[in-house]
């Protein structure tokens, strides 16, 4: 029988147990969720499926030939001690990339239908009366044209919005006018709402913040530019979004991932009015569809077949 695969997922633990009873049948599993592992060795698994695992992990397991990620971004163990020259392959699923074009279609909506000032009238028992723009009055700029990105950019096409994209190198995109690296200040100055969905890399670190938010179309049909992110947290400075929206930058905002997870109670940002805040769940790992992919991928590994959605270790992602 093959070795069991490796599996350090900070997930819903009882979850994970629970499908991992009916997962990976040809091989087991070891979950080092489990108390009872702590002891095992590890050292002659080929396979490991990661998220945020302990950060003695590659040196409890030294010999391993492919790692999966729990998610689509691999950050979470990247600068791990040990990280072994081996394939690294994200986690891509139609499910997880349709849960991430609606939460980033519904933001957008709502900053264009002017949700927040609704929900304020809603509270003072006041029957307002606004004209927001339509949507293509609006430029969203998507910043990270993966799979996740280009998704988002057909959906928000569909609703009437007029896109732009931005990567480190020009992505072709039927219809959509698209920038790279040395073209971000022309992008930025064309759009009022920014969607970002880039990976982390030393690049991304911090890359949301005053200077970049400054240079956002002002004036547009919002009034004021939104950020909307859900890539990740520390490509964000927290700091400058709340001093942007507060001093008048920023129109608002959408966030679904943060510096620190969870949020502390005393951010800022949730006493803001105009700031939407989801608690990291646009578009969650869904475990049955993630076992299933790294099952896929391991009998294209076996059969001498490429494996998909393998990391670029120079880029990060």
């Amino acid at each position: 029988m093959p070795a069991p695969i490796l599996v350090d997922l900070k997930f819903n633990a009882d979850t994970v147990a629970r499908i991992l009873k009916t997962a990976f049948l040809d091989r087991g599993s070891v979950n080092l969720a489990d108390p009872g592992t702590k002891s095992v060795d590890l050292s002659d698994l080929d396979y490991a499926l990661l998220w945020k695992p302990d950060a003695d992990l590659f040196e409890r397991a030294p010999n391993l030939k492919v790692i999966f990620s729990g998610g689509a971004g691999v950050d979470s163990f990247m600068n791990l001690p040990g990280l072994p020259d081996v394939p690294i392959v994200r986690f891509v699923d139609h499910s997880l990339t349709t849960r991430m074009s609606e939460w980033v279609v519904m933001q957008c909506l709502m900053h264009l239908r002017q949700q927040t000032a609704h929900e304020r009238h809603h509270r003072q028992h006041r029957w307002g009366d606004m004209i927001p723009p339509e949507a293509s009055e609006i430029t969203v700029g998507v910043m990270g044209l993966g799979v996740l990105g280009q998704d988002a950019v057909r959906k928000l096409k569909i609703m009437g919005f007029n896109v732009i994209g931005w990567s480190r190198s020009r992505k072709e995109i039927e219809g959509v006018e698209t920038f790279d690296a040395g073209d971000l200040d022309t992008f930025l100055s064309k759009t009022d709402i920014l969607v970002g969905l880039l990976p982390l890399t030393p690049e991304t670190t911090g890359f949301y913040n005053e200077r970049l938010f400054a240079r956002l179309r002002q004036g547009g049909a919002l009034g004021k530019p939104v950020f909307i992110n859900a890539g990740r947290g520390k490509s964000q400075v927290q700091a400058d979004i709340f001093s942007a929206i507060e001093g008048g930058v920023l129109g608002g905002a959408s966030l679904d991932v943060f510096e620190v997870e969870p949020l502390p109670e005393d951010s800022p940002l949730w006493d803001l009015d105009n700031v939407f805040i989801s608690p990291h769940n646009a578009a969650s790992s869904e475990e049955t569809a993630l076992f299933r992919h790294v099952e896929r991928q391991i009998a294209r590994f076996e059969n001498g077949e490429p494996l998909q959605f393998v990391v670029n270790r120079m880029a990060g992602y």
